[in-house]
């Protein structure tokens, strides 16, 4: 499973790539092989819009489920992925670089304390069935 050690991720299988008072929010390896192929993705934020923590930013659906992308720390969404309408594979193919979903201002730096690091989510992956 490809985990970049430069990013944080939640146990909702979210990663952050963090850069200064910005980050970029996607899904992991994990959920997208969970997830099987990919067939759409709908953005359900817009530029400029404050989104709480762990407030409903994005849908993917796919050939077995749909799973919910959920913000894990506030923000005001500087912006979205809108690639990914047209192109939702790249979640399968490229999760961790085209296929990023929304870019956003951190409101409470505070908040990142909640996320793992790239070894304590690969220690929780390893105690999840599949």
């Amino acid at each position: 499973m490809n985990t970049p050690e430069e990013l944080k991720y939640t146990n909702s299988d979210e990663w952050l790539l963090l850069d200064g008072k910005t980050a970029t929010l996607g899904v992991t390896d994990y959920a997208q092989d969970q997830l099987s192929d990919v067939v759409f993705v709908e953005i359900a934020v817009a530029p400029g819009e404050v989104v709480k923590k762990h407030a409903h930013v994005a849908t993917i659906e796919s050939v077995k489920a749909a799973a919910d992308v959920n913000i894990p720390i506030s923000g005001k969404v500087i912006e979205i992925n809108e690639s990914l309408s047209n192109t939702p594979e790249l979640v399968n193919s490229d999760p961790f670089t085209k296929a990023w979903m929304v870019k956003f201002e951190i409101a409470d730096p505070s908040e990142l304390s909640s996320l793992m690091d790239a070894k304590a989510y690969l220690d929780y992956c390893s105690t999840r069935s599949h």
